[in-house]
């Protein structure tokens, strides 16, 4: 018998063969149309169309009935018609706000227009562009139109582009302004299933044949009855694919994530379980985070989504510097950042604060001790403020929240990449207490996600609940091994490629990560090392790069980046970056050292200003600082292959456009491994 609900019980899979009813007895004969569980036979799917079953408890967030993206959407416009959705700021300065009820009907309006265009069941719509609300309309229009909607990352290149629009078979795609529209026409020839190109930002050139303004669509889609649109919504099941997120391609081609329906809504709604006091209507996010990524659709889109939270557009430049000045302006009260965000402003913080005087300085030291020791009898489990804390807090931590805008803010996420724990530190000091989540696309985005005060600041956030964890190769049941993991929130599979798919997820259906882990005793996942990145020296050592490279960081605080270098060498090397300003127009390092840089680079003595001065005549002032720093991180070496034994600057920092980071600001190792191939090898020569 075909099937496509199963319910765990005791950790035994057990068919539900009740059409009526829901695992948790809720009668499912209402859920016509877009809430319907289509049969399926397997828990993955590679194929366009495709269906899976799904993994649904009998209790707790597991149990939680399906529900569609245009469900979740009609469910939230019910709800909440006249709230404020989401929210543009205008070029007079104004803010321009939708209501969830003007939200819904601009979805349904593009949805009409793509069918318009052409747009065919499980063919996708491409969307190109920064943070909008044409981003969050086109991709939820392709979905209510039946099509898979697949963010493209704004620095790809028009090969780059080409992968994701070919290999998703794309009928549209959305792009927000001229420089993305000839990317898209420079390929457009070799793009055989490409029916149009609609471009948001005025002015559009609408002569070019097959190009199409976002105004042009709307008023296609008004003059369209909703018959077709009708009938696809009842077509559509939960356990279809709706998404495509494409991996970061830093080993071989871009694979496309398919993420069904119930992926995104369910893991969107146990991240707002966890977070626990969601006030929809009242509660404000600022979305600056790349939503070709999966982090910021999880939580940016589908989470705001799933408890009317408000969404504020920052500007395009955000993460070039006006990010601050749009947190001052929203308030959010709720903020998920990368690790080089929450870097950034520790560098504001500390710029700042160097320029105070002794004076201000003792107040601020005064006041940080009095912020860790509060936070840190709260994490053990005490409770009660002292007198010296609320002073600390009036005087200084509400001045300091004021200034980065974050006065409002009440939930702190840091996510896709390790934080340092010294700044986890740093800002738990002064009252800022940031916390983890861990998950990869393949997981429709989170897995684990810590909250205050339950946390701790060298792991990766507190597992969900509702989803399972295992360690592969451990001889403990909490590890350390690799991470695998279970649950309604694991992809389908990826896209047209069974043999990667199999690969990927075991015929129980766990997904293989790739990370090592383990668990403590309150559920709190540490990662100590990626398997595709774990150095093995020529000694047989492994060697965890990631928590070396921290360490050296912590040391150094104006080294920009670390790479540690010695798989299958006979010794440890690292790279090392300098801070350096930035092109605010390009987003590329410059030479000119940044200005902390500089003042660290004089109080040694020396006078450089640039990173090329440094490096071409190996400054001796700087040079001896770092070896300072480096052996005091080696003193922290858990045996001596684990030590540095020689390091060298890098000429340039690193960035998205010269390619050695991703779009998370990820380090794309084998990029740098082979840009920097003759200093490596140069470490190692006799």
């Amino acid at each position: 018998m075909d099937t496509s609900v199963v319910i765990m019980e005791n950790g035994v899979e057990v068919i539900n063969d009740n059409n009526n009813q829901t695992p948790n007895g809720i009668d499912k004969s209402h859920l016509n149309g877009p809430d319907q569980v289509a049969p399926a036979k397997e828990y993955y799917c590679c194929i366009p169309g495709g269906r899976v079953k799904l993994r649904i408890g009998t209790r707790g967030p597991a149990s939680e009935p399906p529900i569609s993206v245009p469900g979740l959407l009609s469910r939230t416009a019910a709800r909440y018609p006249d709230d404020i959705a989401l929210a543009t700021k205008k070029e007079d300065g104004k803010w321009h706000k939708l209501t969830y009820k003007q939200y819904q009907e601009k979805v349904r309006t593009i949805a009409k227009g793509f069918l318009k265009l052409g747009l065919e069941r499980h063919h996708s719509v491409c969307i190109l562009g920064f943070n909008s609300e044409q981003w969050y309309i086109a991709d939820l229009a392709a979905i209510h139109a039946g099509g898979y909607a697949a963010g493209i990352y704004t620095t790809n290149s028009a090969e780059a582009c080409f992968h994701c629009l070919e290999t998703s078979r794309a009928n549209i795609c959305a792009v927000q302004d001229k420089k993305q529209l000839e990317k898209i026409l420079s390929i457009r020839s070799r793009l055989k299933h490409l029916k149009a190109i609609v471009q948001w930002e005025e002015p559009v050139d609408t002569s070019v044949p097959g190009v199409y303004s976002w105004t042009q669509v709307m008023e296609m889609g008004l003059k369209e009855p909703d018959t077709q649109l009708n009938q696809i919504l009842k077509s559509i099941a939960v356990n279809e694919c709706c998404t495509l997120v494409y991996t970061s391609g830093t080993v071989g081609p871009p694979k496309a994530v398919m993420l069904s329906h119930d992926n995104l809504t369910w893991d969107a709604f146990t991240i707002g379980e966890r977070v626990g006091d969601i006030r929809p209507t009242m509660d404000k996010l600022v979305s600056f985070l790349p939503l070709s990524h999966v982090a910021a659709q999880v939580v940016d889109i589908y989470t705001t989504l799933s408890f009317a939270v408000a969404v504020y557009f920052a500007q395009p430049d955000a993460l070039k510097g006006s990010l601050v000045e749009t947190l001052k302006e929203v308030r959010p009260t709720r903020f998920l950042g990368v690790p080089r965000v929450w870097e950034k402003m520790y560098e504001r913080i500390m710029a700042v604060g160097a320029s105070n005087g002794s004076i201000k300085r003792c107040i601020a030291q005064w006041a940080k001790d009095k912020g860790s020791k509060h936070h840190l009898a709260r994490i053990n489990g005490q409770t009660g403020t002292t007198c010296g804390y609320k002073m600390a807090r009036s005087m200084i931590f509400n001045k300091v929240k004021d200034q980065l805008g974050l006065d409002q803010c009440s939930t702190f996420v840091t996510a896709a990449a390790p934080l340092s724990p010294e700044i986890k530190k740093f800002f738990l000091s002064l009252d800022i207490p940031i916390v983890d989540a861990f998950g990869m696309s393949e997981a429709a985005g989170a897995h684990t996600l810590s909250i205050y005060p339950k946390f701790s600041f060298d792991s990766s956030g507190e597992i969900l609940d509702g989803t399972e964890t295992k360690f592969e190769g451990a001889v403990s049941v909490n590890g350390p091994g690799e991470i695998l993991m279970r649950g309604r929130h694991v992809f389908m599979g990826y896209l047209n490629d069974e043999e990667k798919t199999r690969a990927a997820l075991d015929d129980e259906g766990w997904l293989h990560s790739g990370d090592v882990g383990r668990l403590d005793s309150l559920n709190l996942l540490y990662i100590t090392g990626r398997i595709k990145e774990l150095l093995i020296t020529a000694g047989g050592e492994n060697v965890a790069p990631v928590l070396i490279e921290q360490q050296v960081q912590a040391e150094l605080l104006h080294v920009g980046y670390a790479v540690l270098i010695g798989d299958r060498r006979k010794f440890l090397a690292i790279l090392l970056t300098l801070k350096a300003k930035v092109n605010l127009n390009t987003g590329d390092p410059l030479d000119e050292l940044d200005n902390e840089t500089k003042k660290w680079v004089a109080s040694l003595g020396s006078k450089a200003t640039t990173i090329s001065e440094i490096v071409r005549t190996k400054d001796p002032l700087v040079y001896k600082a770092i070896e300072a720093g480096i052996m005091r991180a080696n003193k922290h070496a858990i045996s001596n292959a684990q030590k540095i034994q020689k390091f060298e600057i890098l000429p340039a920092d690193f960035s998205m456009n010269t390619g050695e980071l991703g779009p998370t600001l990820k380090i794309k190792r084998n990029v740098v491994y082979e840009k920097y191939k003759d200093i490596i090898e140069g470490f190692y020569k006799e």
